[in-house]
Parts: C-alpha cells; sequence; structure tokens
C-alpha cells in the first residue's frame, strides 16, 4: 500500500484493535474509548472490512482474538508508543539538551556581549552547540528564515517587521586614548574630536554611519582606519594618537584589559537600541524559547549597568 493510500485510511481504527485485544470486551474497550458500546460496535465492524479479517469470534462474554489480530497487535505495540512518546508534552531539560543553535550577532555583541553571556549559558546547558555568526542585517529575515540562523544579536537595520523580537537596551558611544594621548588628561572637545586622527570600531552596527551624519556639518575627520576589531586599532596607539571610537561596552572592556580611558563624545550621538531577532518558524521550540530567554536576561543585565539605560 502507499503512503497515499494509508492517508486515506482512518488509522484511528487501528489504536480501537489495540484495546479490543488488550480488553477482549466491546463493552470495556468502549469505556476506554469513552465511546458509547453500540459506537465500538460500528468500529469493529469497520475494522473487519479494512483488514479483511473477523478479527474476534465470541466465547461466552469474551472476545477471543483471532491469529491475524494478534499478530497485529504485535506489530502495533512498538508504532503506537512511539506516537504516545511523541504526542506527550515534554518539560525542556537544559542539562540534557544537545541541541544545535546558530546565533547571528553584530561585531559589537561578539566582543562586549557574547563572551559574558556563554558561561552562564554552558553552565545550564553544558551539552549544547553554538555557533556564532556574523549577522546580515540588511538580510536579517532572510538569514534567520531560510540561511537558518536561529536568532540575531543586533540593532534594527532593513526590514525586521516580520520579525518576533525582544528590546534588549539602548548602546551608547564612547571614546578611547592610550594614557599617553594629548587628552588623556581632559575631555575632548569638538575641535579635538576633529583634528586628531581616528579609529572607528564595530561598523557592522551602522556607527560609521550615525558619526558621519552627526558631524556631516563641520570638516572631515581623519580616519586612519575602520575595523570590527579593536586589537587593530590598539596596534596603531602606539605610532599615533588615535581616538577610538567604540560602542560603550566595548570602551569599558577594553579600558580596563590595555589600561586605556574612556571620554564621552564631545557632540549628542543617536543610541543604538539592541533587540534579540528571531523567525516565527523557532517560536514555538521549547530548546529556543529557553535559549533566547537566557540570551535576552542576561543582555539586559549587562545593558542596565551602561550610562545609556540607568
Amino acid at each position: 500500500m502507499e503512503l497515499e493510500e494509508i492517508y486515506r485510511q482512518d488509522l484511528s481504527l487501528l489504536i480501537a484493535l489495540q484495546i479490543l485485544v488488550e480488553e477482549r470486551s466491546v463493552t470495556q474497550a468502549a469505556k476506554r474509548l469513552h465511546l458509547s458500546q453500540s459506537a465500538t460496535s460500528r468500529i469493529l465492524s469497520r475494522l473487519r472490512e479494512m483488514l479483511d479479517d473477523p478479527l474476534f469470534s465470541r466465547v461466552g462474554q469474551q472476545l477471543v482474538p483471532t491469529s491475524f489480530a494478534l499478530e497485529c497487535y504485535q506489530q502495533l505495540r512498538q508504532p503506537t508508543g512511539q506516537l504516545i512518546e511523541l504526542l506527550t508534552p515534554k518539560a525542556f531539560v537544559p542539562q540534557e539538551c544537545k541541541q544545535q543553535f546558530s546565533i547571528a550577532a553584530t561585531d559589537y555583541a561578539m566582543q562586549a556581549l557574547i563572551p559574558f553571556i556563554l558561561p552562564h549559558i554552558y553552565q545550564q546547558a553544558p551539552q549544547i552547540r553554538l555557533e556564532i555568526v556574523p549577522v546580515q542585517q540588511k538580510e536579517l529575515q532572510a538569514q534567520l528564515s531560510v540561511k537558518g540562523a536561529d536568532m540575531a544579536i543586533c540593532r534594527a537595520i532593513g526590514q525586521t517587521g516580520n520579525l518576533q523580537h525582544t528590546f534588549l537596551g539602548k548602546v551608547g558611544v564612547s571614546c578611547l586614548v592610550s594614557p599617553n594621548h594629548p587628552l588623556a588628561d581632559r575631555d575632548i572637545s569638538l575641535e579635538d574630536y576633529l583634528y586628531y586622527p581616528h579609529a572607528t570600531i564595530a561598523i557592522s552596527d551602522g556607527v560609521k554611519a550615525l558619526l558621519d551624519d552627526a558631524i556631516s556639518q563641520y570638516p572631515p575627520r581623519t580616519e586612519l582606519l575602520r575595523t570590527p576589531h579593536l586589537d587593530t586599532a590598539l596596534a596603531l596607539q602606539s605610532v599615533n594618537p588615535l581616538i577610538i571610537t567604540v560602542p560603550e561596552g566595548m570602551a569599558a572592556i577594553a579600558a580596563e584589559r590595555h589600561r586605556l580611558k574612556v571620554k564621552p563624545l564631545p557632540f549628542k550621538l543617536q543610541s543604538l537600541d539592541y533587540n534579540l531577532f528571531w523567525h516565527s518558524r523557532c517560536e514555538q521550540d521549547k530548546a529556543q524559547k529557553w535559549l533566547r530567554q537566557e540570551i535576552a536576561n542576561a543582555t539586559q543585565a549587562i545593558l542596565a549597568q551602561t550610562p545609556q539605560n540607568t
């Protein structure tokens, strides 16, 4: 029999057959099926017609299954048990999860958020597998649907209206200078900012476009380097008095690790609204829901400590 022909059969009748074999009584089978005795008798008639076998003979008050009915019963036990397991809701247990997840992230999220989130996640779910990939913000919907990423940590750029999301917090922008920089011991003025050479970090967040727009009425600054990697900019500090423009979370981390000084921007700049995005295909998966909640909670806690969110 072809798969399409099986689809046209009423397979619930086979469950009734299994119960009839176990109970050896139409009356008792009807109770388990929550049906009337007459309805259960009609089911037995349909089973006999579908399987072309009498299935049972009556001996006194008891139904005695035929050899074919017993054979059917033995063959049904394993698949029906698997169906019961499949259809029984299970609680999600992080420690038992071995699922693989793909998380798209901006340069900023990779460097300033994810390293602090991962230990917390792996403490609870040590067997999961994570793949962190660069976010494709202008094609975010495709990345989270047909391209297979499960979620994305980023700001909204491009079309995100059809995606689910959770707000994570605001990300501001700061400046970094070395302890030997001429501006190390005072605030940076707008004239200073335009005069000294620059490096800009985390360009996938659109920081460069926001900066250029904010100071578009002034002479262009000298941008020696644009890179997603802070270490690349730090390598130039020994030969150039750089002002490094970087998202706030990265600025605080870099200042502590490399003995740098954090300076506020000398002009107002729109903060970056960070969200966790995902496609509806992942909405109901229990493991996905758990991971999204853990990432959101941890990220919100980190961003809540930044000046933009206090």
